[in-house]
């Protein structure tokens, strides 16, 4: 286990290591590249950072323009500006010509902290999920972003790639067999009665979920839903059909995110019971992000709740 470590400072690490093996990859930033971890890769390679100020609009579409010459844009704000105040630039200058600009964004979910509730972006992966042809993506720590900026610099089209503020536990780098591929998710820990699909930081606490569960006789699986769109179908069958219900658990609302794409999937291809833990149509708030999240009830012990809600749902 390679300790704690933030995906937003893992994704700046990358962009710095890759920067080589891509000449093409430019980096763009909207003055934030303290906070958004662009800071390395413009200190190394100034020639191809630019810094567009406080105007994520022109950014997106400037990034849009470099994508057309050749170059593998990846625009960086926060996840509130980056899938809100460029939401429409995103949609047609990006998604609607399917250009090859890789949109990030930052200080994604509730564990912003003290910014409060209007940098607390729970509706990213809703707003850009409905894009036609964009990918988007969350992974959960620092192991699986770097293995995603990769895979991403490899992709030719459109994505969203979501980065959160806080240092979390890496864990993806101890699973035996673990592998990275876009579009597929990974079952972290098999289980038999039950399943948690996560995303991002949830990931972790779906493993300390398991493990409090496994106290009271509860099997639980864990899958790790990295890409959200496309969403692994086959892979959400597979474990609705062998647990017979399902939990989803994310740092976003849960509308139209994770728990809504496996609920779309599943009402149309195999109904199971299935139960949404994530924020309840609500804003955020001020506090440290542990105390934010644990005001909103994003920790293992309120998901070991929705397991037990699943479980009963299931006899």
């Amino acid at each position: 286990m390679a300790g704690k470590i933030a995906t937003r400072a893992a994704y700046g690490e990358a962009l710095v290591e890759l920067a080589e093996q891509y000449p093409e990859l430019v980096v763009f930033d909207a003055d934030l590249s303290n906070a958004t971890m662009t800071k390395g890769f413009a200190a190394k390679y100034p020639e191809r950072f630019f810094d567009m100020g406080i105007a994520e609009c022109n950014m997106t579409g400037v990034a849009a323009g470099m994508s057309t010459c050749g170059f593998k844009p990846f625009t960086n704000t926060f996840a509130i500006f980056a899938s809100g105040r460029a939401w429409e630039q995103v949609r047609n200058s990006i998604g609607y010509p399917h250009l090859n600009v890789k949109v990030v964004g930052s200080h994604g979910g509730l564990s912003v902290g003290e910014d409060g509730a209007t940098h607390q972006c729970t509706e990213d992966l809703a707003l850009m999920r409905v894009i036609p042809g964009m990918k988007v993506l969350c992974p959960c720590d620092g192991y699986e972003m770097k293995l995603a900026v990769k895979a991403l610099l490899e992709y030719d089209g459109p994505a969203y790639l979501r980065l959160g503020r806080a240092a979390v536990e890496t864990v993806t780098d101890e699973i035996e067999g673990y592998k990275f591929e876009l579009d597929k998710g990974v079952t972290l820990k098999d289980g038999k009665d039950v399943t948690v699909i996560a995303t991002g930081l949830m990931v972790q606490m779906a493993l300390k979920a398991r493990e409090m569960m496994a106290a009271e006789g509860v099997s639980v699986r864990v899958i790790d839903m990295h890409t959200i769109k496309p969403l692994d179908g086959e892979l959400v069958r597979k474990a609705a059909l062998e647990t017979g219900c399902i939990v989803t658990s994310e740092e976003h609302s849960i509308i139209g995110g994770l728990g809504g794409a496996v609920a779309e999937y599943l009402s149309e291809n195999c109904p199971t019971p299935l139960v949404r833990h994530g924020v309840n149509d609500a804003f955020g708030r001020s506090g440290t992000a542990n105390a934010v999240l644990e005001a909103y009830g994003l920790t293992p012990e309120v998901l070991c709740d929705k397991i037990r809600e699943a479980l009963a749902k299931k006899h």
